[in-house]
């Protein structure tokens, strides 16, 4: 990237979270899927799913019987050092403090721990991963030897692995390494990683939930019911 393109950056720090898409694993389908701004829907993502780490990250999601409403939280880098503030979309906080110390009441009140994986697809759009979970889990294994690889290599899901918990049946993504990068897919992955981090340089200061628009709140009210 050219010095003059660094510069630009650096005046340019996007104001809301650059992500295209947020994408959540949907067990029963076993794709990926995202809500669509536009139409109002959750739009579900065929297998194969292509993508290159950029960062990952930590937060809550859930849902709460007590406001009927989604829960939300800041995102944090360093989940055992930096604080979380949980909120309901419709009423007052739920717990603030380091994962460690309010992960029950956080749990007594619907929340839910979110691995939050910002990727570049393969079209060279910033999207990000909302894993939770089983998924959580099954990428916990994945990256446990291989994580230095997740640089320069893409990953693949292609395919569902089926679980079982007791009674409750369910499936995970199979991720695996694809193939190395280009050179060209490595300047639009560092043109992706300087849009995300002028971003997350400003939000993770303010280590403050940033509330989403309407339209979102109603999917994550509809998607986390259940």
């Amino acid at each position: 990237m050219s010095t003059t393109s660094n510069r630009r950056n650096a005046f340019s720090t996007p104001q809301s979270n650059p992500a295209t898409k947020f994408l959540s694993w949907k067990s029963n389908d076993k794709q990926f899927s995202y809500y669509d701004k536009e139409t109002k829907e959750n739009v579900l993502v065929p297998l194969p799913l292509k993508f290159l780490v950029l960062d990952e990250m930590h937060s809550i999601s859930g849902w709460n019987d007590a406001t009927q409403s989604g829960i939300y939280s800041n995102e944090v880098k360093f989940i055992s050092k930096e604080t979380m503030t949980v909120k309901p979309f419709k009423g007052n906080e739920i717990a603030k403090g380091l994962y460690k110390d309010i992960k029950e009441k956080v749990k007594s009140a619907g929340g839910h721990y979110v691995k939050s994986i910002y990727i570049m697809l393969e079209d060279g759009t910033l999207a990000n991963l909302q894993l939770k979970g089983s998924a959580v889990q099954k990428w916990g294994e994945f990256t446990a030897k291989g994580k230095q690889r997740l640089v320069d290599e893409w990953v693949v899901v292609d395919k569902a692995v089926d679980g079982k918990k007791g009674a409750v049946k369910f499936t995970t993504p199979d991720f695996r390494f694809l193939q190395s990068i280009t050179d060209a897919e490595s300047e639009l992955a560092d043109d992706c990683f300087n849009t995300l981090e002028a971003y997350m340089s400003t939000y993770l200061s303010k280590a403050e939930p940033i509330a989403i628009d309407e339209e979102e709140e109603i999917e994550e009210e509809e998607d986390l019911k259940f």
